[in-house]
């Protein structure tokens, strides 16, 4: 848009534009010409830009899951998932918003992929593009969108919004702003960045865990933020939405889920208003576990009696495809032998 407007194109022709493009995936410059009346110096200036390149769609066998990877023009790896939902038919799309992660989570696949780099706003947007071609392609609509796939949203922070509004606004993808999620590891300067705009799309805070010790091994770049200011800038958030703020909490085994991790994070989140969230992990290397039945039961207990807050246990689908939390890794896979046996291609 920045561009179409320095080329001095009104704001109504750039709306027309991106209705064309974003609203109805139409792709083809000389169609922008002739159907939707858009002047050729915009379409020469913004005609050139690349695509991405669907080179892979895996379906789980087990849950619908569905993994599309997508080659920029730097021949980089993304990933992106369509999650079916449990009204049937709609489906949300998890978004990319880097190749690979600076982050260093130590249970994420995603950390360790050797190149990396932000994604453009277009990158964003095509990825949403192209796998809504595809639910649509099979009777579903896309309803929701999530900002969790490779990457951390907030290192990448204005391209995320601006990615963010055109699948909110009415001239582009007009997906409803509550069904909209950025997550972020907890960096405070940028939560608090994104109060103070006013966002109205759902905040994820992923934690790791509820005390410094823990998170300085689980997630060591985040961790050198205390976890209490990254709670104080949640709390401030919580306040400023009056609503309730998501907690990520990955399930580790024998990790963060005793009874004295419950015990700090109530402390930690006191009377926030949260919703927590939690997640089983899935590790790639082995490393870390899911926890047992057993164990989930007692630490849920435990968060009853500590902190009291709506708690969620969110499911992570396509394990069998490599679509899970914190496993997308583009080509890491192929290094590693790729997912579960026979998954159904597309």
């Amino acid at each position: 848009m920045q561009r179409a407007l320095a080329l001095g194109v009104g704001p109504e022709i750039v709306r027309r534009l991106l209705s064309a493009i974003v609203a109805r995936g139409v792709h083809d410059p000389a169609a922008w010409g002739r159907d939707c009346q858009i002047p050729r110096r915009l379409i020469d200036a913004i005609g050139n830009l690349s695509r991405l390149e669907l080179e892979h769609s895996v379906v789980s066998g087990t849950d619908g899951f569905q993994k599309l990877r997508f080659r920029t023009h730097d021949s980089l790896a993304v990933e992106t998932v369509i999650i079916p939902l449990h009204k049937p038919g709609a489906v949300s799309i998890c978004l990319s918003s880097q190749v690979g992660c600076v982050m260093c989570c130590q249970f994420c696949a995603t950390a360790r992929m050797p190149r990396r780099r932000s994604l453009e706003t277009w990158e964003i947007i095509d990825q949403f593009i192209q796998a809504r071609h595809l639910a649509r392609s099979t009777g579903r609509r896309v309803t929701g969108a999530v900002f969790m796939g490779m990457g951390e949203p907030f290192l990448n922070y204005e391209r995320v919004l601006a990615a963010a509004e055109l699948l909110r606004c009415p001239f582009g993808a007009s997906i409803a702003a509550k069904t909209i999620t950025i997550s972020t590891v907890g960096l405070v300067p940028e939560i608090d960045r994104y109060t103070d705009e006013g966002h109205k799309y759902r905040l994820a805070i992923s934690l790791g865990a509820a005390t410094d010790a823990k998170r300085a091994r689980l997630v060591p770049l985040a961790a050198r933020t205390p976890v209490a200011a990254v709670m104080a800038a949640a709390r401030r958030h919580a306040q400023a939405r009056q609503d309730r703020v998501t907690l990520a909490y990955v399930c580790i085994s024998g990790e963060n889920m005793g009874q004295d991790d419950a015990r700090a994070l109530g402390e930690l989140i006191g009377d926030t208003p949260v919703r927590l969230d939690l997640i089983e992990v899935t590790d790639l290397t082995g490393r870390f576990h899911p926890p047992t039945a057993d164990e989930l039961r007692s630490f849920r207990d435990a968060l009853t009696r500590h902190v009291g807050q709506p708690i969620v246990r969110r499911y992570s689908g396509g394990k069998d495809i490599r679509a899970a939390c914190g496993t997308l890794a583009g080509e890491l896979i192929e290094e590693t032998g790729g997912g579960a046996a026979n998954p159904r291609h597309r």
